[in-house]
């Protein structure tokens, strides 16, 4: 397969950022159990994640392709290499805070590098696309994969005094390691993104510039609300199935991981369909379901007796269904990030990557501090009620960016 071994390093790489960049969830739940941290302060942990991201993203997307793809991609798995191996050496929230923070940046650099290459590796925007989606996939079977890691330790951990939850970050300093030993030995021809003009200060002022077009406008608030439905459910679901479902904590962080399931099982699914149905309606359809299973769902989760749950066989119907809100919420990210992406030039790529990734991240945090707020002054049930808000938005959202969508390729087609 062409470009098989670059593939398969951009596929590694976005694994490791996957559990890293959704483990704040559970790290949240063991901060507030073992260093008596309250849900509001806990929140502050996507911020840290979050703003890092846009921050770095602001920052640096206009000058990632003068410094190289690859460059960034070894910077950025280096960084988290050495995060990985502080935690458990230091432990605590501070340091937590200072992970995050190391892991958004990385994330930053990882991401507008790896969406940008996919245009090297992909012949058309069908290709495109689909690789797309592939990427998106493969970064939800690691945020499933990074559930049932942290609740194999947590679980370990509540029968033993050598081990901790935080020797999880050793296995993840040798996944990080793997994933640099094998893009270090792969090539990258990125001769076609050179910039057209040797001052970083232009190429920051055309990244900036995209924002004059209405179709980057709406994409822009299409992304920031589905990034925070995402990131809501995601960074609360532990606490969620903990404080409301009554769950054991080791059950709480492993059951999450149908979340993840479910959106990696949507986004292969989203691909496929949409091949034969237009992607709006597939779109639609798929936030109207999801507000339908909020609707359905929570009302069952009320009135669990705590310590009634003691293992899995107890395990209530709600928490198994709960989480598959992920299938529909799946095929809606990489579907308006790469219609976006296809619509531009190679060399314009970074700078659109770069504003995805700020808005995405301010929609992440967003949503997780809301989140955070609510369960903290009224309740769990109340906190995810709330998610309903940005879904209809989302709904509405879509109309607009599918019309300005199509008249941004009838503009490009005349002018070419």
């Amino acid at each position: 397969m062409k470009y098989w071994k670059l593939k398969l390093s951009l596929i590694i790489n976005y694994i490791i950022f996957a559990i890293l960049l959704n483990s704040v969830g559970v790290v949240i739940l063991q901060v507030i159990n073992d260093f008596g941290v309250n849900p509001e302060s806990a929140s502050v942990l996507e911020a840290w994640k979050d703003l890092s991201i846009a921050i770095a993203s602001f920052l640096l997307a206009s000058y990632i392709p003068r410094f190289g793809y690859k460059r960034a991609m070894i910077t950025g798995l280096s960084v988290v290499i050495i995060g990985s191996i502080m935690m458990p050496l230091f432990g605590g929230f501070a340091m937590s805070q200072m992970l995050f923070a190391m892991v958004g940046v990385s994330f930053a650099l990882i991401k507008i590098s790896v969406y940008s290459t996919v245009s090297l590796v992909t012949d058309n925007a069908n290709e495109h696309a689909s690789f797309m989606s592939i990427l998106e996939g493969f970064f939800m079977i690691g945020v499933l994969s990074g559930f049932w890691l942290f609740g194999f330790f947590i679980d370990i951990a509540n029968s033993s005094d050598s081990i901790t939850w935080l020797d999880t970050y050793w296995v993840l300093a040798g996944i990080g390691a793997m994933a640099l030993i094998l893009l270090l030995s792969t090539e990258l021809d990125e001769s076609s993104i050179k910039t057209e003009t040797d001052n970083p200060l232009q190429d920051f002022k055309d990244m900036i510039g995209l924002i004059k077009y209405a179709v980057v406008i709406f994409f822009i608030l299409g992304a920031f609300l589905y990034v925070y439905i995402e990131q809501a459910i995601n960074t609360w679901l532990p606490t969620f199935n903990y404080q409301v479902l009554q769950l054991p904590d080791a059950i709480s962080v492993q059951i999450t991981s149908i979340y993840a399931g479910a959106l990696a099982a949507g986004r292969i699914l989203g691909g496929y369909v949409m091949k034969k149905l237009n992607w709006f309606y597939v779109l639609q359809t798929s936030l109207i379901m999801a507000s339908v299973l909020v609707l359905l769902v929570l009302p069952l989760t009320i009135g669990i007796e705590p310590g009634s749950i003691t293992g899995w066989a107890e395990v209530p119907f709600a928490a198994y269904v709960l989480p598959a809100i992920g299938l529909f919420l799946a095929p809606i990210y990489p579907t308006l990030s790469s219609s976006i992406l296809s619509a531009l030039p190679k060399n314009r790529q970074s700078g659109m990557t770069g504003l995805i990734v700020i808005f995405s991240a301010l929609g992440g945090t967003s949503g997780s501090m809301v989140t955070g707020f609510l369960f903290g002054r009224l309740d769990g049930q109340t906190a995810f009620y709330f998610t309903l808000v940005p879904l209809v938005l989302l709904f509405l959202i879509l109309i607009p960016y599918r019309r300005k969508r199509e008249q941004f390729d009838l503009n490009n087609k005349t002018a070419e």
